[in-house]
């Protein structure tokens, strides 16, 4: 570990101090440090445990957005093999923040897109930290279309703070560009499966996530707003953002209660950031059981079931 989130302090120093030990022994073969190194390992794995028995909204959110936490790239390339990158919106330009093309699972032929943030500075302003511009989402819109040409199903993986929200972006239809992505997912005949695999931002989550099975990871996040953004609002403060994640019901907990997630995927304990191939092995696992679901509906029943799905919304849960 190589980035410890602010309620983690404690654990940092007591895995800190066990890998001074240990490399205090490698450099003098000597010493004898495994039984006190052992305890700092058993001493850290309860304090994980008790950090993470009861998360709040808010610290979920910080999980959501680790960085080390496995990014859209990482899935493809564990879970999709002949992945082919499809680029550019046919209109404007790529637009690196959003991955997509033709791949197979299982050795089945399916259409996947998702969001990308980058792991390093390079890669992170390269990809616009998972932030779409219009032609993002164009770009999957000419996916879908294709995957609805060739009866290929959709696999789209959430992983956004929000559209970006730039002058060019909005020069170049930004919410037009949004709700042609969201209208296609409803009308396309084929199946539509969405994974959230951090964070789910507003609008630019939702041009992804229109799907007939939306299937959250554990301390991921799916909201209309963050909650900073929220505590500006209602606040005029930023730091109210604990209370904001309260109030926004963004857990994956809150949201299959409310019948907007489907499915809450588990993460090792500490997040995926600690178990990253855990994680994956666990979200392909949850793509296999909601294509399998799906695969015998036609494609009428298919647009009508994934409607449906988001007509309900609303009508459970809300007096919780």
């Amino acid at each position: 570990m190589t980035n410890y989130l602010d309620f983690e302090k404690p654990l940092a120093e007591i895995e800190g101090k066990a890998e001074e030990l240990r490399a205090m022994a490698r450099k003098n073969d000597e010493m004898d440090i495994e039984d006190e190194a052992r305890a700092l390992d058993a001493k850290a794995q309860a304090l994980l445990k008790d950090l993470y028995k009861k998360l709040t909204p808010w610290r979920k959110c910080q999980i959501a957005r680790h960085p080390e936490r496995p990014h859209c790239k990482d899935y493809i390339d564990a879970l999709f093999s002949e992945y082919t990158p499809l680029a550019g919106d046919r209109n404007f330009a790529d637009d690196d923040a959003v991955m997509g093309g033709l791949a197979r699972f299982d050795d089945q032929p399916v259409v996947i897109i998702g969001h990308e943030k980058g792991h390093d500075t390079e890669s992170r302003l390269k990809r616009n930290f998972g932030m779409a511009r219009p032609e993002g989402y164009r770009k999957a819109v000419r996916l879908m279309d294709l995957a609805d040409r060739f009866r290929i199903p959709v696999l789209t993986l959430v992983d956004t703070p929000g559209a970006y929200p730039g002058k060019g972006a909005e020069e170049r239809g930004q919410s037009e560009a949004i709700a042609r992505s969201t209208e296609k997912c409803l009308q396309i005949g084929v199946p539509v499966i969405s994974v959230v695999i951090g964070e789910g931002g507003s609008g630019g989550a939702v041009a992804f996530a229109t799907a007939n099975r939306v299937a959250m990871l554990e301390h991921s996040v799916y909201s209309v707003i963050s909650p900073e953004g929220c505590a500006s609002i209602l606040w005029k403060d930023a730091e109210k953002m604990r209370e904001a994640a309260e109030a926004l019901r963004l857990t994956a907990q809150d949201l299959l209660n409310l019948g907007v997630a489907d499915q809450v995927i588990s993460e090792p304990l500490g997040g995926a950031h600690r178990g990253r191939e855990q994680t994956i092995q666990s979200v392909g696992k949850a793509l296999r059981g909601m294509l399998n679901d799906l695969s015998d509906l036609s494609p009428k029943k298919l647009v009508t079931d994934r409607r449906r799905k988001f007509l309900d919304i609303g009508t459970k849960g809300l007096a919780a």
